[in-house]
């Protein structure tokens, strides 16, 4: 496009509406003409005045953060609050790396990171804060590194253990803000619970596949908590995991990043929080899509005559145990691991492998010899199998297997196996030629 047309202005190269406020400049360091705008007041922080009294800046950071001190809305105050603050991550993964990335890089003086897992190769899709390098490394190790690298002034606390009712307590009590990066109904509801009681904010997210969501859960704020938003868990395997239904990679990196946003606008005190509204993010048709949230004056937790007054067995609130328990009532699933299928491979035995993945997971790899069935497709395909021949069953690691077991056992087959640990334990113990996914 070049030129001037009508309803339009051309600046530095660029053509944006005349309707539309137009930036001024850069913030690469071009030099622009700044537009004079009104000196907000700053707005409430959550950090008491009486903590930024011992606060100071070296040169060094102040270079380092002088694109925050010539701010009206920031200046050198909303700095030293953010230096005084303190915020605990729940989880280093795929939120929790932007978060800790971009709260480190803010100058947040101290940040918890909890988390008990280690690098795997499949992580590093979507979990910045670890390289290749790291693989088979300690999470809380890599992120440590990097986050170090991004700001070396940042106290990190290190908390090598997962969050649970045993120790949340101990953990969030010496932190202003919890950041919650989780991925599972057990410690969003812990987590939620625990900052109620203490009256700490609570920064949620979430994503699956193409889609997030992001809030700030406060009742002591006025805002609702989780439970009003959810007051029961889905069912124990009715919501997939990212690690089952996938999640585009670049998809927590937003999430992430509007969770530090508010976390940052709670310290300094800026704008409106997500308190009372949640946002919902759509990457396929890049849309925002706003929730007015309401606080549930019937609220178990947050209330007004809440009947949960502590932090309770989550695993249990969510049915996780109830499932299990309900699984092993039922007739047992007959099971084979992958060394035994080898041998029935090697010794040319006559039987059916069945694969119940998707097709696209079939295209990234496969075991030779079998025959692909996905798992919602099985009710209608049954036909193609007979009852006679015996029937081995795998998927990628042994749930949606098992489930198919069951589904033809209904139908009258008696003749199968479930693989343990499906194709992932065959490319672990078997063909390490076959890629892991």
């Amino acid at each position: 496009m070049s030129g001037r047309r009508q309803g339009y202005g051309s600046r530095g190269g660029l053509v944006v509406p005349r309707t539309l406020p137009a930036l001024s400049s850069s913030c690469s360091g071009s030099r622009g003409v700044l537009r004079s705008l009104p000196f907000p007041k700053m707005s409430k922080s959550i950090i008491d005045p009486s903590r930024l009294e011992k606060i100071e800046f070296s040169n060094d950071e102040i270079a380092r953060y002088s694109r925050h001190l010539i701010m009206p809305e920031v200046t050198l105050e909303g700095q030293k609050r953010l230096k005084a603050a303190s915020i605990l991550c729940i989880g280093t993964g795929g939120l929790g790396s932007p978060i800790a990335l971009y709260l480190a890089a803010a100058g947040i003086g101290r940040m918890g990171l909890v988390d008990g897992d280690v690098v795997d190769f499949s992580n590093l899709q979507r979990q910045i804060l670890h390289g290749t390098k790291d693989v088979g490394r300690k999470k809380l190790n890599s992120a440590r590194d990097r986050i170090r690298e991004v700001n070396p002034n940042v106290q990190i606390d290190l908390h090598d253990t997962y969050f649970t009712s045993a120790n949340a307590e101990e953990l969030v009590r010496d932190y202003d803000i919890v950041v919650d990066g989780t991925d599972n109904f057990p410690t969003r509801y812990l987590s939620n619970d625990i900052c109620v009681f203490m009256k700490k904010p609570n920064v949620y997210g979430s994503i699956f596949r193409f889609e997030g969501q992001c809030t700030v859960f406060a009742p002591h704020l006025g805002g609702p908590c989780y439970r009003c938003m959810f007051p029961e868990p889905p069912p124990p395997g009715m919501v997939p995991s990212c690690a089952e239904g996938g999640v585009l990679g670049v998809l927590p990196g937003v999430i992430g990043v509007l969770q530090a946003i508010e976390a940052i606008k709670l310290v300094v005190g800026l704008g409106q929080p997500l308190m009372g509204r949640l946002l919902h993010f759509d990457a396929l048709n890049l849309k925002f899509r706003e929730f007015k949230l309401r606080r549930d004056p019937k609220c178990p937790v947050c209330g007004d005559n809440p009947t949960i007054k502590e932090l309770i067995d989550y695993d249990q609130f969510c049915g996780i145990p109830q499932a299990a328990a309900a699984e092993a009532a039922e007739a047992p699933i007959p099971t084979m691991n992958v060394r035994e299928l080898k041998q029935k491979l090697e010794s040319g035995e006559k039987f059916v492998l069945l694969d119940v993945r998707e097709p696209f997971e079939w295209d990234i790899c496969r075991i030779d010899h079998a025959k692909l069935i996905p798992l919602g497709q099985l009710p209608s395909r049954m036909s193609e199998l007979d009852s006679a021949d015996e029937i081995v069953i795998h998927c990628k690691s042994g749930g949606r297997s098992a489930k198919a077991v069951r589904l033809l056992q209904e139908a009258g087959f008696s003749k199968l196996h479930n693989v343990e640990g499906g194709i992932t334990a065959w490319a672990e113990e078997i063909d390490p030629s076959v890629p892991k996914y």
